[in-house]
């Protein structure tokens, strides 16, 4: 990277000797968060039982968690912007591990809700301070390609390595070690910030706080995330389902409404409307949408159809883990700077879609060796490779001061599409299963075959779903190789944000989100 991009980019200090210890941290801290959701998910079950949380309230045990999460994150990558990312990366981990604390404490339902908002809350803080304080500390295009590789392989890994962990925890010690777990992780990752990182000086956004913003897009996000949480309890006809539809797409047009014509806007036009960085968050989310059904439906499968374990539902995983982890570090870093991102972008996204298409095969016999494991292992290798550099393109020639608000953007297209996903998915599985089973359990005379129509059903709904999701991941491939046109480092001229273009080879520092 010159040093005329250097000085464009606002960032004046030399690359900070700490920046590799810095790395170590803030992917704990990353891992920390998406064990987080997979290990509650496999607690669940024992925690409801335990604190005497009825089944039409366990919901609000990950409801209230992605609500607070999804709903603050715009805000909170402004603060980081306000505050200093460090110092926000500090707080964010120190409130996370006090709400996990308040969480295994819990002794009734409303103590536990109340601890999982606190932990989105946190959360929100945490997840663009960390991931901004990456970027501007790795400014060399080779070096943070190295650096968003491991990252990109801890996000996409974690949550599987969560099922293993949770499952451990859950079958031999207790569903309360979930929670704390995160308190270790939490404090070697806030003393490490501490002591090790610098943050680059001439990052910071001093502007006023855009108070109407935060309000409009906080209740719109809010009421976006909890309609479609809705939707797969209560049905997408459901009145208050369509009530927080409509009231979101009332808020969120206020609130675009309302940042283009603030003097200090918490999300600048600017960040969201560059080709490269609007193609970027849409290609995001749309995958998100795919990969978090998916994971969930092989977990409902290993588990209740072929009677898998927690802690072998995990080990189970590994495949794809291993493959986001190759795809990630081994394709996506070593070509990041050799070719343009949308050539590792589209076809990661077709890799994984032909491993999910591999996956739509399930039967209730499925061989796991024949079909799970070579689907899980292209599925992992797409998303690795099409990850990385969406991470590291994420925002693109933004401003540093908007380096935050940049950040949370992309956490904020994921989480919006996670709950899509997980909604919209169910919603067709469900449907698919009840059709299957009106249909076919009338042959079955005895129990047994009533059981495995039951089974069957299940697992039609499963492969239903699935083929919306194949669809979905060949959409987010077309969008990738159209919308984004950035040149490979060191190549063509890449389209900027504000300041007009920039020249591949001179860089500004980027921000990235998992």
């Amino acid at each position: 990277m010159s040093q005329t991009a250097v000085k464009a980019s606002g960032v004046t200090d030399a690359p900070d000797a700490g920046r590799w210890k810095a790395l170590v941290f803030i992917a704990l801290a990353q891992l920390m968060v998406v064990l987080d959701a997979t290990i509650v998910n496999i607690a669940l079950p024992s925690a409801q039982q335990d604190l005497g949380i009825s089944d039409g309230n366990r919901q609000w045990v990950v409801t209230a968690y992605a609500l607070a999460f999804g709903g603050l994150l715009l805000f909170g990558g402004r603060i980081a912007d306000l505050w200093g990312r460090k110092r926000t990366f500090v707080v964010g981990l120190a409130g996370f591990a006090a709400a996990s604390a308040l969480g295994g404490a819990a002794t009734n339902e409303a103590m536990m809700f109340g601890s999982r908002a606190l932990q989105g809350v946190f959360g929100a803080l945490l997840a663009p301070a960390a991931l901004s304080l990456l970027a501007v500390m790795f400014t060399d295009a080779k070096e943070r390609a190295k650096a968003f590789g491991i990252y990109g392989a801890i996000a996409g890994g974690g949550g599987a390595v969560g099922l293993i962990l949770g499952g451990f925890l859950t079958e031999y010690l207790n569903w309360r070690w979930t929670f704390f777990v995160n308190i270790p992780f939490a404090v070697v990752a806030a003393a490490g910030a501490y002591l090790v990182i610098r943050e680059p000086k001439g990052g910071r956004n001093r502007s006023p706080l855009d108070v109407p913003g935060v309000i409009l897009s906080t209740l719109g996000l809010v009421a976006l995330v909890y309609g479609f949480t809705r939707a797969e309890s209560e049905g997408w006809s459901d009145a208050v389902t369509v009530g927080m539809f409509v009231g979101s797409a009332v808020l969120l047009l206020a609130f675009v409404i309302v940042e283009s014509k603030v003097k200090a806007p918490l999300l600048p036009l600017r960040v969201i409307t560059e080709r490269n960085r609007g193609g970027i968050y849409l290609s995001l989310g749309l995958a998100i949408i795919a990969m978090f059904g998916l994971f969930l439906f092989l977990t409902y499968y290993l588990q209740i159809v072929k009677g898998y374990t927690p802690v072998k539902t995990g080990f189970a995983f590994l495949p794809m883990i291993a493959g986001m982890i190759t795809g990630s570090t081994q394709i996506g870093t070593r070509l990041m700077t050799r070719v343009a991102p949308r050539l590792l972008m589209g076809p990661g996204f077709l890799v994984a879609a032909v491993g999910m298409l591999l996956l739509t095969q399930l039967e209730v016999d499925t061989s796991y060796v024949a079909v799970l494991l070579p689907g899980m292992l292209l599925l992992g290798l797409g998303m690795g490779t099409a990850f990385m550099p969406a991470m590291s393109m994420a925002t693109q020639g933004v401003e540093p001061r908007d380096s935050g608000v940049a950040s949370a953007m992309v956490n904020t297209s994921q989480q919006v599409g996670g709950a899509i996903g997980t909604a919209l998915l169910n919603t067709i599985a469900a449907s698919a299963t009840t059709s299957y089973i009106a249909e076919h359990i009338g042959g079955a005379a005895t129990r047994s075959q009533q059981q495995l129509v039951q089974l069957e059903g299940q697992v039609q709904g499963y492969t239903s779903a699935i083929w919306f999701a194949v669809g979905i991941l060949v959409v987010a491939a077309v969008i990738a190789l159209t919308f984004v046109n950035a040149g490979r480092p060191g190549g063509s001229a890449v389209t900027g944000s504000g300041a007009g273009e920039t020249a591949e080879d001179e860089l500004p520092v980027p921000v990235v989100a998992h």
